[in-house]
């Protein structure tokens, strides 16, 4: 039986073999990861996109993050389940923070949560941390800083805005977190964070230098509605194609009375049901309801 992943046993892995993490948003999604050997799922805020419709991951609360991470964790996964803290769960003070942090452990039974962002959210980080629950980081292109980034775009650039990143990376890891994701940064920013700090990275969209990868279930299997894939996303099967083309095969079966056949159809004894028949005489029993009416 495979060992369960912990948070210290991620920090652990530090240049070592490397880690690999994808999204996952529910049940099914959680054990087929785990069956295919994720050291950790982090149920993300990205479910707003790749599940429930929206255009951004800013529309998602703590009940409906709960809620997906629950689902994972129902799986018993021996990967590491990560909480992905939605927006404004952790913007406004040290007090709701852990609270909606505790939140993800109590009632969705993560083991870990995230958050976005570096130096400005160390307050919050410490705070989470000395609840005894462990953090993982997020820097680079964080999605719910959208706005004020004016959009998806690659960060750290230019070398005064990676120098500010590496610096976060610092801060975090000497907070104490346990793992960094590095999400849409150029490659050598990826390569200088990960050879300075403790915490291991984990990179999606940022080379292959990290510690780990991440990406989204849905991407990887291709499964996403959209036909949008960004450059970092590498699909390794699509099973959206497959599954339209098995309901296109149900549909044609049912027009032509194909299905249900003998297969998958249930049948009585045959002395029972002729028995039920000689009962169950239309017409008896329009002549009851009639008597009965009057």
């Amino acid at each position: 039986m495979a060992t369960k992943v912990t948070a210290p046993s991620v920090l652990a892995r530090k240049g070592g073999s490397k880690l690999k993490m994808v999204t996952a948003y529910d049940a099914p999604t959680a054990q087929i990861a785990d069956r295919a050997g994720a050291d950790i799922i982090l149920v993300g805020d990205s479910v707003a996109n790749v599940v429930l419709g929206y255009d951004d991951t800013l529309a998602v609360t703590v009940d409906v993050m709960i809620h997906h991470t629950a689902a994972v964790t129902r799986m018993k996964p021996h990967s590491l389940v990560v909480g992905d803290m939605p927006w404004l769960s952790y913007h406004s003070s040290t007090e709701e923070t852990v609270h909606n942090a505790g939140r993800f452990v109590q009632e969705g039974g993560a083991g870990a949560v995230k958050l976005e962002g570096g130096r400005k959210r160390l307050d919050m980080i410490h705070a989470v941390l000395d609840a005894e629950i462990p953090v993982m980081g997020h820097l680079g292109l964080t999605p719910q800083s959208v706005h004020a980034m004016g959009g998806y775009r690659v960060q750290g650039k230019e070398a005064h805005a990676a120098y500010e990143l590496i610096s976060d990376a610092h801060a975090l890891s000497d907070a104490g977190v346990f793992a960094i994701v590095l999400e849409g940064v150029p490659d050598t920013v990826a390569e200088i964070v990960t050879n300075e700090i403790e915490a291991p990275t984990i990179g999606i969209g940022a080379g292959a230098d990290c510690d780990g990868q991440v990406l989204v279930f849905h991407d990887v299997t291709g499964l996403g509605a959209g036909e949008y894939l960004p450059k970092f996303v590498k699909q390794y099967a699509h099973l959206a194609d497959d599954a339209v083309t098995a309901l296109e095969e149900f549909f044609s079966d049912v027009e032509s009375g194909a299905f249900p056949s003998e297969a998958e159809t249930y049948h009585m004894p045959a002395e029972s049901a002729e028995i039920l028949r000689n009962l169950s005489n239309p017409s008896d029993h329009l002549m009851a309801d009639e008597a009965m009416e009057h």
